[in-house]
């Protein structure tokens, strides 16, 4: 049963709270599967500053799902097109969120209307969830960096 929750732009207060979100969530469900070096990048990624900066200029956009006042999860969009983090807390897991917030960054490049699709390279955990949501697959599982991932696509 899907839980309506309140999803929003982050704030700038909370990045750190959103970040730790998503390293906790890697940890537990990706990072087994991931080279020591791919953890690595990942955990790199997250805590980089120059990202964290983009977030603050506003060219790196991020939205939270929230329970109350409580971060449960979030995504990110990488140069209006492309959907590089999204994370939802465990407990919280199938009940709707990471639908929501795909649904609320869909609606958001709609109502900007400069893009005609969103792309993600999706984590060995998440292709099936992206399937159900109706993304296809732009080629076969990479791994890159240690990343291991497969390009897909959502025609908006």
């Amino acid at each position: 049963m899907e839980t309506e929750y309140q999803v929003r732009s982050a704030y700038r207060n909370e990045w750190d709270d959103a970040m730790a979100l998503a390293w906790r969530t890697f940890l537990k469900f990706e990072a087994d599967v991931y080279t020591p070096e791919g953890v690595k990048n990942f955990q790199n990624f997250i805590t980089d500053s120059t990202l964290h900066r983009m977030f603050v200029m506003g060219a790196y956009q991020m939205f939270v799902a929230l329970d109350g006042e409580k971060i449960v999860g979030m995504v990110t969009l990488r140069g209006d097109v492309h959907i590089s983090l999204l994370f939802v807390e465990e407990k919280y897991h199938r009940q709707g969120i990471g639908r929501n917030l795909i649904r609320h960054l869909c609606d958001y490049l709609r109502t900007k209307g400069q893009a005609s699709r969103v792309t993600v390279n999706a984590s060995p955990y998440g292709v099936g969830f992206y399937h159900k949501l109706g993304f296809k697959d732009l080629g076969p599982e990479e791994q890159k960096d240690g990343i291991i991932y497969t390009p897909m696509e959502f025609i908006l």
